[in-house]
C-alpha cells in the first residue's frame, strides 16, 4: 500500500512541475484570463529608474509600427508608444536592435538585453508559453498585398495556395508560420528583409507577400503598384502586445494599466487613427 501511495505521489508531483514548466506565465489579452505569476527578480521598474532608461527591443523593419531609417531614427505607432511609456517611468526611451528570428531568445537571453519588446508582435499561445505579453492594444491578422494588376486574381486562400503563385516572407515570425503551415502548394521563397518585400512584389520579384493588416495600408497608400484585395477579411485575427520576459510584474502591470488609461481616454484611438490602424475587429 506505501508503495502505490508513494507512486501516486510522485507522479502527482511530477504532473504539477510539468504544468509549471509548459505554462511559467500568462496574462491578460483579447479573449484571455488574467493569470498571476510571483516577481522574482526584485522590482524592474526600480531597476529601469534607477538606470534613467527603458531599454526597448525592436525590429525596425514594420511600418508604419517600427521603422528605423537611415539616418538611425526610428518612427511608428510602437515607437509612439514605448515613448509613452518611458515618460509615464519618468526616463528617457532607448530602442535596442533585434529580429524576428532572434526575437524570442533576445527577451530571454541572460544578461537581459532589454526590459519589453515593441515591434507589433501578434499575441500567440507559443510566446505565452515562455514569456509575458501585455493586453492586446492593436488588432492584427494575415493578409496578402500584390501587384494592383494581378488583385482581381485572389479571392480566397485557395487561389493563393497555387504551386503557380510565388509567395515571399520574412523570416522568423508569424508570417512565415502562417505560409509554411498554410501554403503547402505554392512557391515560397523566405527573404530576410521584412521592409523590402513590397518592393519586389512591386517589381515582380514574386506574386504575394504574407503580411498584416496592420503593415497593408501604409504600402498601398505608398505606391499604387500595389493591390490588398483582401485587407477587410483577413485569414486570421489577432491582437498585437507588448511582449518581455517572466518575473517583470511590476513592469507588465504598469504597461497594461497604461493602455487601458488610453483605451479609456481616447488617446489610444487617437494614435490608431494617426497610423491608419484599428484596435478591434
Amino acid at each position: 500500500m506505501q508503495i502505490h501511495i508513494r507512486k501516486r505521489t510522485i507522479l502527482l508531483i511530477a504532473s504539477v512541475l510539468l504544468i509549471a514548466i509548459a505554462i511559467p506565465c500568462l496574462t491578460k489579452g483579447p479573449g484571455r484570463d488574467s493569470i498571476e505569476y510571483k516577481d522574482s527578480s526584485g522590482s524592474t521598474i526600480t531597476r529601469i529608474k534607477q538606470r534613467g532608461v527603458l531599454l526597448v527591443g525592436t525590429t525596425g523593419d514594420y511600418r508604419p509600427l517600427s521603422f528605423l531609417e537611415e539616418d538611425g531614427s526610428y518612427w511608428g505607432f510602437d515607437i509612439e508608444l514605448a515613448e509613452i511609456i518611458a515618460k509615464e517611468l519618468g526616463v528617457e526611451v532607448k530602442f535596442v536592435p533585434t529580429s524576428w528570428p532572434t526575437l524570442s531568445s533576445d527577451v530571454l537571453s541572460d544578461p537581459q538585453k532589454f526590459d519589453l519588446a515593441i515591434s507589433g508582435i501578434t499575441i500567440t499561445d507559443q510566446r505565452l508559453e515562455t514569456m509575458a505579453m501585455s493586453q492586446g492594444y492593436l488588432a492584427n491578422g494575415k493578409t496578402i498585398l500584390c501587384r494592383a494588376e494581378d488583385a482581381e486574381k485572389f479571392h480566397s486562400i485557395e487561389d493563393i495556395n497555387r504551386s503557380d503563385v510565388r509567395v515571399m516572407v520574412n523570416p522568423g515570425g508569424t508570417n512565415e508560420q502562417f505560409a509554411m503551415q498554410r501554403l503547402t502548394h505554392a512557391s515560397i521563397t523566405v527573404h530576410p528583409r521584412n521592409e523590402e518585400i513590397p518592393n519586389l512584389i512591386a517589381e515582380g520579384k514574386a506574386d504575394i507577400m504574407i503580411t498584416e493588416i496592420t503593415e497593408v495600408p501604409y504600402y498601398i497608400s505608398s505606391d499604387n503598384r500595389l493591390s490588398a484585395p483582401l485587407k477587410g477579411t483577413p485569414f486570421t485575427q489577432s491582437y498585437i502586445g507588448i511582449l518581455m520576459r517572466c518575473g517583470q510584474e511590476d513592469l507588465l502591470k504598469m504597461v497594461n494599466d497604461k493602455i487601458e488609461n488610453m483605451k479609456n481616454d481616447g488617446s489610444l484611438a487617437q494614435l490608431h487613427k494617426k497610423y491608419g490602424l484599428v484596435y478591434s475587429f
